[in-house]
């Protein structure tokens, strides 16, 4: 039933065999399929039975090894046409087809071009044809076939996911999983031995071992010691080709860290401690540290120090753990005296937090040792039996009189004697004294309570020796009260009584006051100073509660009467001995307004003390005031004019020489008829000039200026272009000043010819010329000029 003849070289008997089962296979296949394929299409009523085309192969799968660089023949396509007369052509397509495998067109036989990377691709469909040359028809139907990449061990297994890092506990039993390395073969783990690996250990042993196929790390050694070896480095090899010579290998690092468990106790390096403190040290001080030892770390570690007192069980020491650096540091927790005690014997002990009875008994974890305390002798200050006193001595007492007495003493064996002093700083009034020898305080000027009702004095106590240390206290003396200050009125009183009042009104309460301070209290009392007759114009009222009411004993009081009464008010204490004081008051009558209110102050109580009416007193200082603002007003207007006529003053006066007869002459203001007429002047209010002030010309300058025209006039005619050029700088300066008033103004300049007998008719030789800036708008009147006619004309007014 086949057509096609496969020819196989060599090496391909194996695959020569696999493809002689495919074949048969696929022959009995097609064999029971046809009978079926013919009754299905007999039941679809086909008018026309198909035969099967007879197959002339059946290509299934080639090999070929891979990494082989030389070509070869894999393989040969032969069909059953052909007759050995190359009459057929064979043609191959598909993956590969032509740069990795070709076919020779006239003996079918398969080569191979380069060489073939299973890893790369393993394994290729292809396609072959027969197609007869004379005809070009296909002598066999097209059939695929596979040609397999054949693997060989050309690759190294590597291991995954390094670096290896793990950790074990400490005293692990055998067998304690570690950790577990993985490697892998790119090779075929279908085909021969090539990706079949096996785990050894390098180094690590004795105490870790590998299972051969899985990787797993174990221990193989009892009860590791982290203290005698925390790291172990363990080296894992693995090989392909179960091992086998041949084969590749490769290999990896595995870091195994030892934890800590907690298998060591504290123990203490000296079985004796010995420390030495000055007596001096202050509360809190560190006398000392002490370590016990333990190979563990971290929370295994850690461990709580504790004293056992001394015989008499004084606490003056005591010990706390450093955190850090797991010490016991010794610390000082009550005043030390090297003349009371000079040694302290203890034990101190270390016991760990937490114990792990798997590894060691409990008493395996703590530790103890001995400490020997010296206290060191120190020259101390002296000191006072009590370092604050409190005394009471009465401000009367007389100067030498003893407040009290301050002690003190040297601590040391030597006990110095001591001498006392007053701080000066704070006993500057020197109120007080010391003996230097005793230490008795006596008072050393007068005292007095409502000036300093206590005194802070400091006590200081010297030894006498080389070092002169010292010491000080505090005393503290109150001064007691006594009566020794009169009572006095509480204010200066002003009391009044109305014209109308009644008898037995109130007219003044009164109360009192006594720098004193007794232990009950105050309590005054109030009286009129004793007389043989009785007040019949008022009477004191004692209120019990150290107040007194003054009280009108009758109701004729006016002022054309009497306008004062005089009234002395006695004041005595409670004191022992009671002290009294007189004070006189002043009561004045008023007439009271209607609210009943006396204007003691002010303009009416003026008047009346002027014994003058207020309306009379009142119209004086209106008149008063009156003339004062009319002479303020007077001085404002005198100052006014001053600079009004000031501004107005226009001439200027010039010397000028007898020899020239040609003279200019500028006329501000022109009059005509006589007639009070200005053409110039405004009729509103003209703004001051800003610049006018600076423009103003000095006379000065206005006559050398005249003086040099009129040299040069005998030189010169009306019509020279010194005149004309003047004439228009004068015109182009009223057009452009934006001051001028709102109208023209005419002005007139005359010139006297060479030769003339005439005189100068100008008034420069008898008045001042300025340059005035305006005419101020406050001057209604200006002054009028008259022009005399020259060149013989008439007279007339030369204002328009």
């Amino acid at each position: 039933m086949h057509g096609w003849t496969v020819k196989m070289s060599t090496p391909s008997v194996l695959a020569t065999v696999s493809l002689f089962c495919i074949i048969t296979g696929g022959a009995l296949s097609d064999m029971r399929g046809t009978p079926a394929l013919e009754a299905q299409q007999l039941a679809q009523g086909s008018a026309h039975l198909h035969r099967r085309l007879k197959r002339g192969w059946i290509w299934k799968q080639l090999f070929v090894p891979e990494e082989d660089s030389t070509p070869r023949v894999i393989g040969q396509l032969k069909s059953d046409s052909d007759r050995g007369e190359f009459s057929i052509k064979y043609v191959l397509s598909g993956e590969g087809a032509g740069d990795v495998f070709e076919i020779d067109e006239l003996s079918g036989e398969i080569r191979t071009l380069k060489k073939l990377d299973r890893e790369e691709k393993a394994f290729y469909v292809l396609q072959a044809q027969a197609i007869n040359r004379k005809t070009n028809e296909p002598e066999e139907p097209q059939s695929e076939f596979i040609i397999k990449v054949q693997d060989i061990n050309d690759n190294v297994p590597q291991f995954q996911n390094e670096p290896y890092v793990s950790s074990i506990p400490e005293m692990s039993p055998i067998g304690t999983t570690v950790a577990q390395v993985t490697a892998t073969d790119a090779d075929d783990p279908t085909f021969g031995n090539s990706a079949k690996l096996i785990y050894s250990i390098l180094q690590g042993e004795p105490y870790f071992s590998v299972e051969p196929k899985t990787g797993i790390i174990v221990t193989s050694w009892p009860n590791m010691d982290r203290e005698a070896r925390e790291e172990h480095l363990v080296v894992v090899q693995v090989k392909d080709m179960l091992g086998l010579s041949g084969g590749y290998s490769s290999s990896t690092t595995v870091t195994v860290s030892l934890t800590d468990v907690n298998d060591n106790g504290p123990t203490f390096q000296h079985h004796m401690y010995n420390f030495v403190i000055p007596e001096n040290a202050a509360v809190g001080t560190t006398v000392g540290r002490i370590m016990a030892n333990d190979g563990d770390i971290g929370i295994n570690a850690r461990m709580t120090y504790s004293l056992e007192d001394d015989l008499e069980g004084s606490s003056t020491f005591i010990i706390k753990t450093d955190p850090v650096t797991q010490e016991g540091v010794v610390l000082l927790n009550k005043t030390l005296d090297y003349e009371t005690k000079r040694r302290f014997v203890m034990a101190a002990e270390a016991v760990n937090d937490h114990v792990d009875t798997r590894f060691l008994p409990l008493e395996e974890f703590a530790d103890r040792t001995s400490l020997k305390i010296f206290v060191e002798d120190v020259d101390e200050p002296p000191v006072f039996l009590s370092p604050v006193y409190e005394w009471k001595v009465p401000e009367n007492a007389a100067v030498g009189t003893v407040v009290g007495s301050v002690s003190a003493r040297d601590t040391d064996t030597v006990n110095n004697p001591i001498r006392y002093s007053i701080d000066k700083r704070s006993d500057t009034t020197k109120a007080f004294k010391i003996d230097p020898n005793n230490g008795t305080i006596t008072v050393a000027k007068a005292l007095d309570r409502e000036t300093t009702n206590w005194h802070n004095v400091t006590i200081e106590g010297k030894e006498t020796t080389q070092n002169h240390l010292s010491s000080s206290a505090v005393v503290f003396i109150k001064v007691l009260d006594i009566n020794d200050n009169m009572p006095r009125l509480a204010r200066d009183y002003q009391p009044y009584i109305c014209e109308g009042i009644q008898a037995g009104e109130l007219i003044q309460l009164l109360s009192a006051v006594d720098p004193d301070d007794p232990v009950e209290g105050h309590h005054f009392y109030f009286s009129m100073v004793p007389d043989k007759h009785i007040n019949p114009n008022f009477t004191i009222r004692d209120n019990q509660d150290n107040t007194a009411s003054i009280v009108a004993r009758r109701s004729t009081f006016t002022r054309k009467d009497r306008t004062k009464y005089l009234l002395p008010v006695v004041v005595t204490d409670s004191g022992s001995p009671a002290l009294t004081s007189t004070s006189t008051l002043t009561i004045s009558v008023c007439s009271c307004q209607p609210a009943g209110h006396c204007p003691t102050g002010g303009v009416e109580a003026l008047a009346l003390s002027m014994g003058v009416s207020l309306q009379t007193l009142l119209g004086l200082l209106v008149c008063l005031v009156t003339l004062t603002v009319l002479s303020i007003l007077m001085v404002m207007v005198r100052r006014h004019r001053r600079k009004q006529q000031e501004g107005l003053e226009v001439a200027t006066e010039l010397e000028l020489p007898d020899t020239v007869s040609q003279k200019l002459q500028l006329y501000r203001d022109a009059g005509g008829g006589g007639a009070d007429l200005d053409v110039c002047q405004p009729v509103v209010p003209l703004r001051p000039h800003p610049r006018r002030r600076e423009r103003r010309l000095r006379k000065e300058d206005v006559r050398a200026s005249i003086r040099m025209s009129l040299r040069e006039s005998h030189l010169i005619g009306p019509e020279d272009e010194v005149f004309r050029q003047f004439i228009l700088d004068r015109l182009a300066e009223a057009d452009q000043d934006p001051y001028v008033p709102p109208f023209d103004c005419l002005r007139t300049y005359a010139y006297e010819g060479s030769g003339s007998s005439t005189g100068s008719l100008s008034s420069l030789e008898s008045s001042t010329l300025e340059t005035v800036p305006e005419q101020p708008a406050s001057n209604p009147r200006p002054h009028l000029v008259r022009l005399t006619p020259w060149y013989g004309a008439a007279e007339e007014d030369t204002v328009f």
